[in-house]
């Protein structure tokens, strides 16, 4: 078995079998002028492919820097392969998804299940995504850009996935404040201020946006409508989700509840305002079961789900909720219903529903919009009809009262979907101290 691991013949087979394998999930063919390096690496041995290793004699000793830097390069090329077409890391960075994701898990995002995109600006330093952190500059070139693809993958985004997606508004962002949307900034403080406030702005390509995680609530060609809170899909009840969390009006006797009780849903009563002329808690944060258990404790009188009714409470104006217009009477609450654009799929197109599918057409797949009077022109063209290009998703947060998601910057394109997250390999709580703030029954946790 060790001759023929050794044996020239059988490396050559083994590497040249698998490089075709990918060659053809890539659909590259180019690339076949690869197995030239792969032969002669294994059987010819003409070309030092890897010029900076060094070749050591018998007994010689081994010169650190250069080993080192083998290993570097090694490290660089796999992990970088390993994240462009199989997995990526990623780190909750807030609360949108609890109690199902928490802010501090670190978490492996599979990009085989929906297939890897192929990289549109390829030219990108190794382990970064948009920006490096020293020189707070972009980290790739727009030398080479290549046109959207993707690749096969296992299934395609379905209802009550969980997905990390590129953030649809974070083509555009203002350097000053790179976590605030800019679309929302400039709704509420005009254009002109925005950029002369949190100014100079830089855009970003498909694919270089900061990446967002979130629940897939509805998928192309469903009807969407949330009704006191709870979603519909096609008229029926989206299925239960046991980690959503809904904010809850808590009534009780005039004192606190003791925050033992509450510790096996890891909630933090530190976190939620005591409001003594309630007296209560106007905004706690809880799943269904653990709303269920709060309501039966002794000091409590009743425990109510928070509704947002028209008008929406602030913030929540119409300049917040998509599509950001008057006409629209929706809350985060009450919301809909709203057609979920599927690639092939044709609307009828009025001034009145142009605002839902105005991005879609203008941004997300490259069209001159616009409009004159009730006259609606696509590339120059008097249109009252439009067919989608792609495949689009409503998107939502498991922490409903606390998400900022579809129902505050609209649709997800499938040209900006990433993968899904598998297993969190690590976990960490920031507001405590070491080694309190590991969340050991979260490592190695599948999602």
């Amino acid at each position: 078995m060790k001759d023929l691991l050794r044996n020239r013949w059988f490396k050559f087979g083994f590497w040249g079998v698998l490089y075709l394998l990918w060659i053809i999930w890539l659909g590259n063919y180019w690339w076949l002028f690869g197995l030239i390096v792969i032969f002669d690496n294994n059987v010819t041995k003409k070309v030092k492919w890897a010029f900076w290793k060094k070749e050591y004699k018998e007994g010689e000793k081994h010169n650190v820097l250069l080993d080192w830097l083998d290993a570097l390069i090694f490290a660089v090329v796999v992990v970088t392969f390993i994240n462009m077409f199989f997995f990526q890391a990623y780190m909750i960075p807030s609360s949108s998804m609890e109690k199902t994701l928490m802010t501090g898990d670190y978490l492996f995002v599979s990009k085989l299940s929906y297939g890897p995109s192929v990289a549109q600006r390829p030219l990108t330093v190794p382990f970064t995504h948009n920006t490096l952190p020293i020189f707070n500059c972009k980290s790739y070139s727009d030398l080479i850009k290549v046109k959207y693809r993707r690749l096969k993958g296992f299934t395609h985004v379905k209802r009550g996935d969980i997905v990390v997606f590129n953030f649809p508004h974070g083509d555009t962002v203002l350097t000053k404040s790179p976590m605030d949307d800019y679309y929302t900034l400039v709704r509420l403080n005009g254009k002109e201020y925005t950029e002369k406030r949190f100014g100079p702005i830089i855009t970003r390509p498909v694919g270089k946006e900061d990446n967002y995680v979130k629940r897939c609530v509805a998928q192309s060609g469903d009807t969407l409508q949330v009704i006191n809170g709870r979603v519909f899909i096609n008229g029926d009840t989206l299925k239960y989700f046991e980690d959503i969390q809904n904010t809850y009006t808590v009534v009780t006797n005039g004192s606190k509840i003791n925050p033992i009780l509450l510790s096996d849903f890891d909630i933090d009563l530190q976190e939620f305002y005591f409001d003594a002329n309630l007296p209560g808690y106007p905004d706690l944060n809880l799943t269904g079961k653990a709303a269920e258990y709060v309501a039966k404790l002794s000091n409590v009188v009743s425990c109510t789900k928070n509704v947002d009714v028209y008008p929406p409470d602030y913030p929540d104006s119409y300049l917040m909720l998509f599509p950001f217009t008057k006409e629209f009477k929706w809350t985060r609450d009450n919301y809909g219903p709203l057609y979920i654009p599927k690639k092939g799929a044709t609307v009828e197109l009025t001034v009145q529903n142009l605002p839902l599918y105005e991005r879609l057409i203008r941004v997300y797949e490259g069209n001159k919009l616009r409009v004159d009077g009730n006259s609606i022109y696509v590339n120059n063209k008097l249109t009252h009809s439009y067919t989608f290009k792609q495949d689009y998703f409503f998107m939502m947060g498991d922490n409903r009262h606390n998400s900022l998601d579809s129902r505050y910057w609209g649709f997800v394109p499938e040209d900006h979907i990433v993968g899904r997250p598998r297993v969190i390999w690590f976990s960490k709580d920031k507001n405590k101290s070491f080694p309190r703030n590991i969340r050991f029954k979260r490592i190695f946790k599948f999602v």
